[in-house]
């Protein structure tokens, strides 16, 4: 079985081809990093534009590089129908419809958001059900996985997401987008998180508190408060080693209430699925790539005897094998592929479908 997963989401055009065996036979990635950077964030409209612009070149060039002649050698196309920015969204979905009619293929709509919880399945062996922290620009929630389809949110952000987060307080230093890679750079140079910790005492938004919910609006506004008072201090112009280690404080915090929001997720797990056996705590989407918070979700799994997996690095930013694979499990648990005029939809809950 192959299946083409496109994805356009947001501010990156995504092609790829993987088959039932979990064999990657091609993985394109156009990103727009440098059109945005100008704004310091994503434009919709001009993230639209370039989807328009690259998408038919790595498809082509995706057929190409699985060693396939023609469509017709696909079993089926997967494409994101959101969430999303939904001008790139419909730009993916039209290309995938016009392949799918052209070629008589079998389409199936995806939930961008499903893309990212199912990934660890194929790289990563993981059997339902598992605990799943899904982390990225636009989404902070924690779900219980109980199969293909079938959700249960556990939590999610009040306000702003934990990468939407990290890309504010960048953009208030000056450090350029995307801001996430940027805040992990500088803050792994400190040479004690604990220490810079308690000199910044920044608030650590429900923590402490019943249910798996996040909040990080608070924590966003309490940096730029501590920005304001360096720059005020320094005339301008930040210390380098006063950067450091308030954005080691920063992410430290924000471990500190990931582990307490999994640690209550990790008791209502057990209390939905009593019965199972060496349960996985999973972490997806493009926090997932912080090593830092990464090693905190590691050994929160290993304290409460949960074992830990997650995407390799380059498979937890958006990507098309995400949507190729959610194709891939679609088509296995037999359910039913979509009609030609399928909507997007700009706002899609995993746990509504």
């Amino acid at each position: 079985m192959k299946i083409l997963g496109i994805e356009t989401s947001c501010d990156e055009t995504a092609v790829a081809i993987v088959t039932d065996k979990k064999k990657i036979l091609s993985n394109l990635i156009f990103s727009q990093i440098d059109e945005h950077a100008l704004y310091g964030g994503v434009v919709p409209e001009v993230a639209a534009r370039s989807h328009m612009e690259h998408i038919k070149t790595l498809t082509k060039k995706a057929l190409s590089e699985a060693g396939l002649s023609s469509f017709k050698e696909l079993d089926a196309i997967a494409v994101t129908a959101g969430p999303g920015l939904i001008g790139g969204v419909m730009v993916g979905v039209m290309m995938a419809k016009a392949i799918a009619a052209v070629h008589s293929l079998p389409i199936y709509a995806i939930n961008h958001l499903e893309g990212h919880a199912l990934m660890p399945r194929m790289t990563n062996d993981i059997e339902f059900p598992y605990l799943l922290l899904l982390a990225s620009g636009g989404h902070s929630q924690i779900l219980a996985v109980k199969a293909v389809g079938d959700y249960i949110c556990l939590g999610t952000t009040k306000d702003d997401a934990m990468g939407e987060c990290f890309d504010k307080v960048a953009k208030l230093l000056g450090l350029g987008y995307p801001g996430g890679p940027a805040v992990e750079k500088l803050a792994a140079k400190s040479t004690n998180v604990k220490t810079a910790i308690e000199k910044f005492n920044l608030p650590k938004p429900l923590f402490g508190r019943e249910g798996c919910d996040f909040s990080f609006s608070g924590l966003k506004t309490a940096m730029r408060k501590k920005i304001e008072a360096l720059k005020s201090d320094a005339n301008g112009d930040i210390l380098d080693i006063d950067k450091i280690e308030l954005l080691a404080a920063f992410q430290g915090t924000v471990g500190l209430v990931i582990k307490n929001r999994i640690e209550n997720a990790i008791k209502e797990f057990r209390t939905i699925f009593p019965n199972v056996e060496n349960p996985n705590l999973v972490v997806s989407g493009g926090v997932a790539a912080n090593e830092y918070l990464r090693q905190v979700m590691q050994n929160t799994a290993n304290e409460n005897n949960f074992k830990f997996a997650a995407p390799p690095i380059n498979l937890c930013t958006d990507n098309g094998v995400m949507i190729a694979w959610a194709g891939v499990e679609r088509m296995g648990a037999n359910m039913s592929a979509d009609n030609l005029d399928f909507n997007v939809a700009p706002r899609w809950p995993l746990d509504n479908m």
